[in-house]
């Protein structure tokens, strides 16, 4: 499928960090000859976890996902890059809000944005119990950029 002229091309994101990068294949489309849409999911969930796992906990599994938006299609050959940050740190929880731009193959060096979720990860224990976050840097520092990033919010909405 050519290029979309009409739509602008993306910046990427700055205050997210660059997590996953992936080409989808042709065995990974759909009927219409688009990208699945569960093969953009399972990435998404990959990439959603590459944050929470790096507290070192012992398992950290997906208990939600919060939102999921398929805003353009994926197709064969796009280099789909995938920038994630935490949103919100709980007890035991860390949600985590993940955005996929996609590099057309015929259109190299423009960024769409073709994706985007919001997931949440919990701590487990060996027996699947929720355990709490580590009181470590990385968590207090997670907790101080959600604060910051929802004072902004609704600095901007009121």
């Amino acid at each position: 499928m050519p290029p979309r002229p009409d739509l602008p091309p993306h910046p990427l994101p700055a205050d997210k960090e660059l997590v996953l990068k992936v080409i989808p294949m042709p065995a990974d489309v759909n009927a219409n000859g688009d990208i699945f849409g569960g093969w953009v999911m399972a990435q998404v969930d990959l990439a959603g976890s590459v944050l929470p796992s790096r507290l070192g906990q012992s398992r950290m599994v997906t208990v939600a996902v919060n939102e999921f938006i398929f805003k353009q299609p994926v197709r064969v050959g796009d280099i789909l890059s995938f920038y994630s940050s935490v949103q919100r740190v709980g007890r035991t929880s860390v949600t985590v809000d993940v955005e996929v731009y996609a590099e057309r193959f015929a259109d190299q060096g423009r960024f769409v944005k073709v994706t985007e979720a919001l997931l949440t990860y919990v701590a487990i224990d060996g027996q699947g119990k929720p355990q709490s976050l580590p009181d470590n840097d990385q968590v207090r520092s997670w907790r101080a950029s959600a604060e910051r990033n929802a004072e902004r919010k609704q600095q901007q909405a009121g």
